[in-house]
């Protein structure tokens, strides 16, 4: 046998085998997900300056309120985040939520310092997976000045810490869930802060991508496949050789 004739028989194991990996690859790319999110609050950290922190002691829901108003008939602080259902394809961003901030006008010492956020991310198709996001905002409270539409009597809500990420396994490929950031209506970037004057209400979109790799252990590298491909052609040329 010439070597010409098990060279192009060797070459396409090692074709059928690109062409197999990069198919599986845009397959994963392509594949979308669907699901839905929910939110919860925690409890709060008050705070040293906060000597009657007013807030919910046993109510766990999507909204947190605090703080006493210090005019009767008007609201305190209130935080809400409404998830929602979601369906995106990998490496798209997509909305998992929205975040709405009220400024109520509270009496000094009766706000809190921080509150946590639980976040359930819960997939549905093609996969069923649920993963828990923590993280936590802090709550900055200004001492109002006369006018308290001016802004340096806006209060504040930052998001302290990072979101992270939670990877699991579908179909032989690694998938990761990513929280990107919060976005406020009509912005295109993301922001960890949220400023807002008294007496007004802000809102901001929640996003996160579905990202995914390959798993090495189960799709061999191309440069192994033309290792294996050139190893066996020598193996056979050598067994050709040795019986003339």
């Amino acid at each position: 046998m010439r070597l010409s004739s098990v060279f192009t028989n060797a070459m396409p194991t090692f074709g059928l085998a690109a062409i197999a990996v990069l198919g599986f690859s845009s397959f994963a790319q392509a594949l979308t997900f669907s699901g839905s999110s929910t939110g919860t609050w925690g409890k709060p950290i008050p705070g040293s300056i906060n000597t009657n922190p007013v807030y919910p002691k046993d109510v766990v829901s999507n909204i947190f309120t605090w703080g006493k108003p210090n005019v009767a008939g008007t609201s305190p602080n209130k935080l809400i985040f409404e998830g929602n259902s979601f369906a995106g394809n990998v490496g798209s961003l997509f909305k998992l939520g929205e975040l709405t901030y009220f400024n109520g006008t509270v009496d000094l010492g009766t706000s809190v310092e921080s509150v946590p956020l639980n976040l359930l991310v819960s997939l549905t198709d093609p996969v069923a997976k649920s993963e828990v996001f923590n993280f936590d905002f802090r709550l900055e409270n200004t001492i109002n000045s006369p006018d308290i539409k001016d802004d340096a009597s806006a209060d504040s809500v930052v998001v302290i810490n990072n979101f992270g990420e939670r990877n699991f396994i579908f179909d032989d490929q690694e998938y990761t869930i990513e929280l990107t950031g919060f976005r406020k209506e009509g912005q295109s970037t993301d922001t960890s802060k949220f400023s807002v004057k008294e007496g007004e209400t802000t809102r901001a979109a929640l996003y996160g991508r579905m990202t995914t790799r390959p798993l090495s252990k189960k799709v061999p590298e191309p440069s192994a496949i033309a290792g294996f491909c050139a190893l066996s052609i020598y193996l056979i040329t050598r067994k050709k050789f040795l019986k003339v």
